[in-house]
């Protein structure tokens, strides 16, 4: 035979067209498969998520309308620079998530491992994870976008094409950075094997050097009063270094401003149509070519990466918090013991999970900027008390979906090893109690540094921050509370995944009870504050006719609300905690 026979069409591998359709097949029938059980078996979760995702939309809506409006008439020019702040703040974010959604899908999780068995290309497998990592790391950003850029377009009468070509910006846009992400990711797997640690203290290293330049540029520099021309000039030369035209937020931006003109009559104008089409003509080119050398680069380094991360040796690997895990096993009485041990097997499982602990330090760390810009502006009394209950329930609200998602799956993910700790010498009450002190002082730290710094930054007085930390213990407590009693009252031992376990009916209940919790407590702080301040400004006088203002509004008022938020805090710590422990120990392995 003077050449290779052909192979026959029953083992003739596919092209990578082909791999790509059948993964865009196999996505589909997974997104259906999905819909199609919440609509049978979780119909209460899908009913919530999309009623309180329209409140949150039609909320967000109409405070962007308003606001659009305030600029519009005051100082338009501002406008273009929040846009460019926005996406470009947006797009560094978008790089972070979709890098660690992309090392978690195509390095951690067992499709991963299937997949790679499998005679398929490595830029297909990096082809359908990136889809899954982008779309879970992107939604937020059409959640919170298009209410915004809607609000935009109707407070600036824009004609219907700035509406057609609002989506397909911001799509072309969001695969620009997360293709960097993969990349990035990739390539440090690959080929920095032992220098992804050292990558990563030098990340956080820089990450909190420009919190503390940040944090001192704001104490340092005197304040103006909101909204004059020095605070004008100020806020736009800090931030003018987001105007970069080589910046993909700036073409977005531009495309959207362009894409909004209008004639006199309200009729679009056609250069600025073109103009628009033209930026996004300019997404989506440099979204396909980084998209294709995304490509390029897992075809050549992901197995690669993959064998050299899989063939790492647990036991050579420097444990620089080894310290912390032997101090802990070691404190304490000997009775305390297996109860410390628990905890410290929870830290390492915690600590070698990037999907949580990168989430809660991205999403923890931008509310720590956030409360670090509040010092620019002066509030009066009131109006800076009331920011900061706001801070102080956004605060709450990020903690219960950290709680939902990662505590209440705690006890649930022990199902197949439920069988060896029956097996140790300690008691199943044991275990429930450590995960609830893991959850409440893992969490009250960061809450309580956030919760000072905003009040700080507010100038409100020291016996409303102390006020404000104890709400803030409490939400800590009671929230730990509902997420491990009820997860302890309503384990399921048999599913491997705790994003199914989190998103059931009893996750979706733990979420409720723990977002009415949270609304409860700050009311409950939040009022007799409001009402003494009132007092305040309505004058003596006007408060000595109304018994009720007098009383909530003085100092009784505020010890009533102490006590309230106490009596809520202990009540949704030991009521889910009690029924947790009696299911618990009746539960059968």
């Amino acid at each position: 035979m003077s050449g290779r026979a052909p192979l026959p069409d029953a083992v003739r591998l596919l092209s990578f067209e082909d791999e790509s359709r059948l993964f865009v097949k196999l996505r589909a029938t997974l997104a259906w498969e999905t819909i199609r059980s919440m609509l049978s078996d979780a119909r209460l979760r899908l009913s919530l998520v999309v009623l309180l995702s329209g409140m949150f939309w039609a909320a967000l809506y109409g405070l962007f309308v308003e606001g659009f409006g305030f600029l519009d008439a005051l100082h338009a020019e501002v406008i273009s620079l929040l846009f460019n702040t926005f996406f470009a703040s947006l797009m560094v974010m978008l790089v972070f998530s979709t890098g660690i959604l992309v090392y978690t899908g195509m390095y951690c999780s067992t499709e991963a491992k299937l997949l790679l068995t499998l005679p398929v290309r490595a830029e297909a497998i990096h082809a359908h994870k990136f889809r899954e990592a982008m779309w879970f790391s992107s939604w937020g950003f059409v959640l919170l976008g298009s209410p915004m850029l809607t609000a935009y377009g109707v407070v600036r009468h824009a004609a219907w094409p700035y509406y057609v070509v609002m989506l397909p910006l911001m799509i072309s846009f969001v695969f620009i950075p997360a293709s960097v992400g993969s990349i990035i990711c990739t390539t440090l797997v690959a080929w920095m094997p032992r220098l992804r640690l050292h990558a990563l203290t030098i990340g956080v290293t820089v990450a909190c050097v420009a919190a503390l330049g940040l944090g001192w540029s704001m104490f340092s520099q005197a304040r103006v009063d909101s909204m004059s021309a020095a605070w004008f000039e100020r806020t736009f030369a800090r931030l003018s270094v987001t105007e970069q035209k080589l910046f993909p937020s700036w073409w977005l931006s531009m495309g959207l401003i362009e894409a909004a003109r209008t004639e006199r009559d309200g009729s679009m104008m056609a250069a600025s149509l073109f103009e628009s089409l033209k930026f996004l003509a300019l997404l989506i080119a440099n979204a396909l070519a980084l998209q294709h050398l995304a490509g390029w680069v897992a075809r050549i380094a992901y197995r690669k990466g993959y064998s050299q991360l899989t063939g790492e040796i647990p036991a050579r690997r420097r444990r620089p918090l080894r310290w912390f895990d032997r101090a802990l096993g070691h404190a304490g009485f000997a009775t305390g013991r297996p109860l410390r041990l628990l905890l410290v097997k929870d830290f390492r499982l915690f600590r070698r999970d990037i999907s949580q602990w990168s989430q809660f330090a991205i999403f923890f760390g931008l509310l720590g900027l956030y409360f670090l810009n509040l010092r620019a502006f002066n509030y009066h009394n009131a109006y800076a008390s009331m920011i900061g209950y706001l801070n102080l329930a956004v605060v709450g609200l990020i903690l219960s979906t950290f709680t939902t998602r990662f505590v209440y799956p705690m006890i649930s993910l022990e199902g197949r090893r439920f069988w060896i700790l029956g097996l140790l010498p300690l008691h199943r009450d044991q275990i429930v109690w450590s995960k609830f002190l893991f959850s409440f002082v893992g969490s009250l730290g960061p809450c309580c540094i956030l919760v000072l710094l905003s009040d700080c930054m507010l100038g409100i007085s020291w016996p409303l921050i102390a006020q404000h930390e104890l709400c803030c213990v409490m939400l800590c407590m009671g929230l730990s509370g509902i997420a491990v009693g009820l997860g302890a009252r309503m384990p399921d031992l048999r599913e491997a995944s705790p994003s199914k376990i989190s998103s059931g009916f009893g996750g979706t209940l733990s979420l409720v009870i723990s977002s009415l919790f949270i609304m409860a407590t700050v009311m409950a702080a939040a009022v007799p504050t409001h009402l003494f301040l009132l007092s305040h400004t309505l004058g003596p006088s006007v408060v000595s006719s109304h018994g009720i203002l007098a009383w909530a509004g003085g100092q009784w008022g505020s010890i009533a609300g102490a006590l309230v938020v106490v009596g809520l805090g202990l009540t949704a710590t030991v009521v889910p905690l009690t029924l947790g422990l009696r299911a618990f120990r009746r539960l059968e392995a």
